[in-house]
């Protein structure tokens, strides 16, 4: 077995094409396509922290259960993926992302069964798309 030790990976056609083959190989995708952009996980109770996060520059509290991720690098269009999910102990917990139309921000909010309006202690967010 090979090890390649790299600290840069740039495409031989332009910087930012790097192509990666399918496990079977009858497919290629690219590599930044693939990655995500921005992700973190955070409490929503009390004074909301990340525990830890990627591309992430703030974390705003906009009202019980209401929340913003804010980037540091934005999205080329707002037309970008987001998942979240959200979890109150003792609770089944459903969130939604109201992320229209923003490139830099990941507005959510979430609730618990009832339904009502939750803080939640576990909140996590991915975002895949171009960055700017």
């Amino acid at each position: 077995m090979s090890t390649i030790l790299v600290d840069n990976l740039t495409g031989k056609t332009s910087a930012g094409s790097i192509t990666v083959t399918s496990e079977g190989g009858a497919a290629t995708q690219s590599l930044q396509q693939g990655l995500a952009k921005c992700w973190v996980n955070f409490n929503g109770q009390g004074a909301i922290a990340a525990r830890d996060s990627l591309n992430v520059s703030s974390l705003d509290d906009d009202g019980t259960g209401s929340y913003g991720v804010n980037m540091s690098s934005v999205f080329s269009s707002a037309d970008h993926s987001s998942h979240a999910t959200c979890n109150a102990i003792g609770n089944f917990s459903n969130v939604e992302i109201n992320s229209v139309n923003s490139v830099g921000v990941n507005s959510l909010r979430c609730w618990n069964d009832d339904p009502q309006v939750v803080d939640p202690d576990l909140v996590f967010t991915t975002s895949h798309g171009d960055l700017a």
